[in-house]
């Protein structure tokens, strides 16, 4: 991998870390300050007036990446040397912007990963990452990876067991094709692969892969190395490269104190020990151990393999890539039937809301029917329970009428028989004011009736006199209406009026004693 694209891929980071809303574009203010700070660490002279010229203020508003890539290769890539900085220096530029914004540690101390080891598998996660952004690493990789850490701390899992962990990643990488950094960092702090391996180890088993991928160190360990102004010798920690032989202070590798480099006018040298302390090479006597050099030989016939497996590699990305473009056109079609398929349920769903409110509606239907059809039934009992009574009203009403007709022809009989009386008593009336005698015609002197009473003819003519009355009454008391004769009719307990007295008593009178 060329150095510009290495470059590419931790300031990639950056700017997408600069992009607080997610919008592609990052604020001239704040590239303003990314590109002086890429000056600084990648030892590239400044140009003030050059970076005022690009980014001035002005209308345009935000920059996108693809209007800071002129300006990031004119300005910086193309003045970049190799060896002219320190690498590590600039993917910790890099790893700060972005692990602020990104990665999230446990907040109670709990994590796997210090920050450290999490910056170095960063690094590690871009060195073998994809030239495509945004970055992912495809499942390969990542098993490659995890097994080159499990085996730094002489762990080995089994196929069935590292497939099954990949499987778990595997779904979140279907959508992208692969694990993005989180995700992969996820991994290892999830403790999932590492079998209650501790902290510190794993540390040493990240830095030792992170040392022989990304510093390229073949051998390293503790030598004593002489002076050069003072000739005395000193324990320093030495790191074998395929060009040169680093020393530092000590193992943690913070402060460089030198280079050997190693070229064809080296050679290797048995030194004898001296006072008990072993040789080593100086910077003014290129000589180091025989068997150094034998490990070099070995460490570069593993980095050949290592380039082969590269290639390999390339060759089964580009397979699957292809395989990938394919699955890409298949899920693009499953997503078309996806959609109509939701369509078709989205419609039968509203038909089936269609439907339930139509059931709704008729069984609301249903219940008012049923409650008219209740009231219905309670009315048409009332009015049952009406026409009963209605008929035993009528019923009875039919019964006095009958009873008031049997009284009505009662008294129309005594009516008749009463005028018929009357009538009869009329006529003796009549022959009793107009006798008829047989005798001789006479005129009629008061001689001739010395038996005549006025008293008792006055008492005759005023009996009469009633009796008239009293029949007439009779007459009109026998035609009021219908209504008037059955009133006192119907009145069954009433005890019936006492008998007339007889013509007879009327007009005859018991004698006075």
């Amino acid at each position: 991998m060329s150095l510009r694209k290495e470059l590419l891929k931790s300031i990639w980071y950056a700017f997408t870390a600069l992009d607080v809303e997610k919008s592609g574009k990052v604020s001239k203010s704040q590239l303003k300050v990314l590109s002086h700070n890429l000056y600084t660490v990648l030892h590239i002279p400044h140009d003030p007036v050059a970076l005022e010229e690009h980014f001035r203020d002005d209308d345009d508003g935000p920059v996108s990446s693809q209007g800071y890539m002129p300006y990031l290769n004119k300005y910086i890539l193309d003045k970049v040397e190799e060896g002219a900085f320190v690498k590590e220096n600039f993917d910790e530029l890099c790893w700060t912007l972005t692990a602020k914004k990104n990665y999230r540690a446990d907040s109670n101390g709990n994590s796997v990963l210090s920050s450290q080891d999490a910056f170095r598998l960063w690094c590690l996660f871009n060195f073998l990452s994809e030239d495509k952004y945004p970055l992912i690493m495809v499942p390969d990789e990542v098993e490659y990876l995890v097994k080159k850490v499990l085996s730094s701390m002489s762990l080995e899992l089994g196929l069935g067991e590292l497939e099954e962990l990949l499987a778990q990643e595997a779904q979140a990488a279907q959508a992208t094709g692969g694990l993005s950094v989180w995700q992969f960092l996820e991994l290892f702090n999830s403790g999932r692969c590492l079998r209650g391996v501790g902290q510190d180890t794993l540390s040493m088993a990240i830095h030792e892969v992170y040392q022989e991928l990304i510093q390229d160190v073949l051998k390293q360990g503790y030598l004593w190395k002489r002076g050069q102004l003072r000739r005395n010798w000193t324990e320093r920690w030495f790191q074998l490269q395929p060009s040169c032989l680093c020393y530092f202070g000590s193992e943690e590798c913070k402060e460089k104190r030198g280079t050997i480099p190693l070229d064809a006018q080296c050679c290797v040298e048995v030194l004898p020990d001296r006072d008990g302390r072993p040789g080593s090479a100086s910077p003014t006597v290129p000589q180091a151990r025989a068997t150094m050099q034998a490990e070099m030989e070995l460490k570069k016939e593993e980095a050949a393999r290592q380039r082969q497996r590269i290639q390999e590699l390339e060759e089964m990305q580009g397979r699957l890539q292809e395989a990938l473009q394919l699955e890409v056109k298949a899920r693009r079609d499953e997503e078309a039937v996806r959609l109509a398929q939701a369509r078709l349920l989205e419609e039968e769903e509203e038909k089936l809301k269609q439907l339930m409110q139509l059931k709704e509606e008729q069984e609301r239907y249903i219940e008012r029917a049923q409650q008219e059809k209740q009231e219905l039934q309670q009315e048409m009992a009332l009015q049952s329970r009406s026409l009963q009574r209605a008929q035993l009203q009528l019923e009875e009403v039919r019964q006095n009428r009958q009873r008031a007709d049997e009284d009505v022809e009662a008294a129309q009989r005594k009516l008749r028989q009463a005028s018929t009386n009357v009538k009869h008593w009329n006529v003796q009336m009549n022959r009793l004011m107009h006798p008829i005698e047989p005798g001789d015609k006479r005129p009629v002197t008061s001689s001739s009736f010395s038996g005549f009473q006025p008293p008792v003819l006055a008492r005759r003519d005023s009996s009469l006199k009633r009796l008239t009355r009293w029949g007439s009454q009779r007459n009109r008391t026998s035609s009021p209406n219908r209504s008037e004769q059955q009133k006192p009719l119907n009145g069954g307990d009433k005890t019936p009026a006492p008998a007339s007295p007889s013509l007879e008593e009327k007009l005859d009178p018991a004698p006075e004693n």
